[in-house]
């Protein structure tokens, strides 16, 4: 590492790292190729977000994608939505996932309760033939949906890659998902077959998940088949062995650049869950580039990130094998049998790209952990958080306690374009609490109330041109009116993401949270509707609003403010059980820290509960200045609440 005498400035590459990484080779293949030479990143990234043709193209030659067919041209116009990418080509998610032959690993799996488990490039391949010659005796076919509820193990990339290799989608969540939660994903995309465990662990305990999984199953009307990849207490058509009992041809069905790959969903903030259907070419070529150019992560690395499968960094993890790199996968508590856990794993599985949350960086720091004390992490060069801002403060106890030499990539996109807007940079410095770059395709703004771009001042993250990873549609959303509603209505034509961000004149960004009430629980993101429909199914509950108080610099509390039948009083015994019906019917993370019973929810004239401002007047925020009483249906229900503090 570079010395600097900038107080800010955590790390910043030396001469050799610079000259060694993959975004330094793409730029000399750009200048010997196309004659395309750049001042430096910025004067890069401007090149890429104008001249989009010229970027994605040179991304698709240089990481030499397999085209079946061939593109008539790049792209079919630019407005948004409608953007239509490489049309006429087609190709196969799976087939560069699985192009890198040999004995070298393509996945590590390690979990709480099972022995480690590690499979080569020959045997994953092996593997995924296996499983599609399978899913082909189930009558699975291009187009037909493939739904998991698995945790995070080899079975689960194996089935995916499978089902990526029939041109069949993919969906997941995990085990630890409520039954009704699951539905909700599920039943929106009608799928054909379904593979699922019967139990999980987790924090050193066995969740038996026999009965869930079978009304799950039972709910599934679409359902032609039901495979248990572990255990024996559910029924099912089939287990894994039996689907995969038979070698098979691995083959790979050329798709459409914009055939659907997989669905991944919203955290269904406003009602059910959103589906959203992503192509098998464009996370090909966002993934290529965001992982090899902003991560440099290529053969030799051994690439971890803590997830489920619930969430759009388990399907970014696997996109590691895009590059050759080893997938590291871990099922089970970041926090069991220890806050260590994880480092414990980097250490001995020789990680070389790190990554977790930011909540996860911030819970070590607090509980006065010193990794770089107990581990050598010889082969750690990078550190990736992701899921929250990660604080100056998070910044400085990663080079303090864990690796001082390390280059710590913060990350921030979304689930709606599986990827990050804004993130790592190998050519840039690191300065603590801010983000280094904006990422090369993705024309990221930050928009003031009138719609104007803005720098040195907080604003709507914004993305002025289309990005090839950005939804196909959402499911059962023919007229694509959720979907314009979703990101576009605010300002049409323009992607509004959702986050407060704030740019540097360096390209250097801080996110400032999110502009809408998501929750997010130890990294599972849910909805408040999630929450109001479970806590609807209480007898004593009558209505209620959820507030999760978390900030730049923890995860916060979850507040439950509910308004109980008649006659029934908030004591210790029903707190207990409201607390244990949500954890049971939604994910254990996401019982209410604290509880409270008011009159009446504070409403809008139009119906909409008021869950950002009282998330400010939890934060300190004066009542005055939080809530505009004027504009609420019933003014006297927000000095009840606030009398409840």
């Amino acid at each position: 590492m570079s010395q600097t005498n900038d107080p800010d400035t955590l790390w910043q590459p030396s001469p050799a790292q610079v000259e060694g990484c993959r975004l330094t080779a793409y730029r000399r293949w750009l200048d010997k190729e196309h004659g395309l030479r750049f001042a430096g990143y910025d004067e890069l990234w401007r090149w890429s977000v104008t001249d989009l043709e010229g970027f994605w193209s040179s991304i698709a030659a240089y990481f030499e994608v397999r085209f079946h067919a061939p593109a008539k041209r790049v792209i079919g116009g630019t407005s948004m939505p409608g953007t239509e990418w490489f049309p006429g080509a087609t190709l196969n998610y799976a087939e560069h996932a699985l192009a890198h032959g040999g004995a070298e690993p393509a996945l590590v799996c390690r979990s709480e309760a099972e022995p480690r488990r590690e499979l080569s490039r020959d045997e994953l391949r092996r593997e995924v033939a296996a499983a599609r010659a399978g899913l082909l005796r189930l009558g699975v076919g291009r187009g037909d949906r493939v739904v998991a509820y698995l945790p995070n193990g080899t079975e689960a990339v194996i089935a995916f890659l499978a089902t990526a290799s029939l041109g069949a989608v993919w969906s997941s969540c995990p085990p630890e998902f409520g039954v009704e939660s699951v539905l909700d994903r599920f039943r929106q995309i009608e799928p054909k077959v379904l593979i699922g465990v019967d139990r999980y662990d987790y924090n050193g305990r066995v969740f038996d998940r026999s009965d869930d999984l079978n009304r799950i199953v039972a709910s599934l009307p679409t359902l032609e088949a039901a495979v248990l990849a572990s255990g024996t207490g559910a029924a099912a058509s089939l287990s894994w062995s039996e689907l995969t009992a038979e070698a098979g041809e691995l083959a790979f069905e050329p798709v459409p650049f914009d055939h659907p790959l997989w669905i991944l969903y919203s955290s269904g903030t406003t009602g059910l869950p959103k589906a959203i259907v992503q192509g098998h070419g464009g996370i090909l070529v966002e993934h290529l580039k965001q992982l090899a150019l902003h991560t440099d992560l290529g053969p030799g690395d051994r690439f971890f990130w803590y997830t489920t499968t619930g969430w759009m960094m388990w399907n970014y993890l696997v996109s590691g094998l895009l590059l050759g790199t080893t997938v590291v996968l871990y099922d089970g508590s970041p926090g069991w049998p220890d806050l260590y856990a994880l480092y414990r794993l980097a250490d001995e599985e020789a990680v070389t790209c790190f990554g977790v949350s930011a909540p996860f960086l911030m819970a070590c720091r607090a509980a006065g952990l010193e990794p770089g004390r107990q581990f050598d992490f010889d082969a750690l060069r990078a550190i990736g958080s992701t899921g929250a801002p990660l604080p100056a403060e998070g910044f400085d106890w990663v080079y303090e306690q864990v690796k001082s030499d390390v280059w710590l990539g913060s990350l921030s996109g979304g689930t709606d374009v599986c990827t990050g807007f804004v993130g790592p940079n190998p050519l840039q410095p690191v300065r603590r609490g801010r983000i280094q770059c904006r990422s090369l395709g993705a024309k990221v703004e930050a928009f003031d109330e009138s719609g104007r771009g803005v720098t040195g001042q907080v604003g709507e993250l914004v993305i002025t041109e289309p990005l090839p990873s950005m939804p196909l549609f959402l499911w059962n959303d023919p007229s694509g009116e959720r979907y314009r509603e979703s990101y576009f209505d605010h300002w049409p034509g323009v992607w509004r993401h959702g986050d407060w961000i704030e740019f540097d004149q360096d390209g250097s960004s801080v996110i400032y949270g999110r502009s809408d009430s998501t929750l997010n629980r130890g990294g599972v993101r849910m909805g408040t509707s999630e929450f109001y429909r479970a806590a609807a199914e209480l007898p004593e509950v009558e209505d209620c609003v959820i507030v999760d108080t978390g900030s730049l610099n923890r995860e916060g509390k979850l507040w439950l403010f509910v308004v109980l039948a008649e006659g029934t009083a908030l004591d210790a015994a029903l707190a207990d059980r409201i607390r244990r019906h949500l954890r049971t019917r939604l994910s254990p993370r996401h019982g209410p820290d604290e509880i409270r019973a008011i009159p009446e929810v504070p409403t809008t004239l139009s119906g909409k509960k008021l869950e950002v401002p009282i998330k400010r007047i939890l934060a300190g925020e004066p009542v005055e200045t939080a809530v505009n009483v004027g504009t609420l249906q019933n003014p006297e229900s927000i000095a009840a609440l606030v009398a409840t503090l």
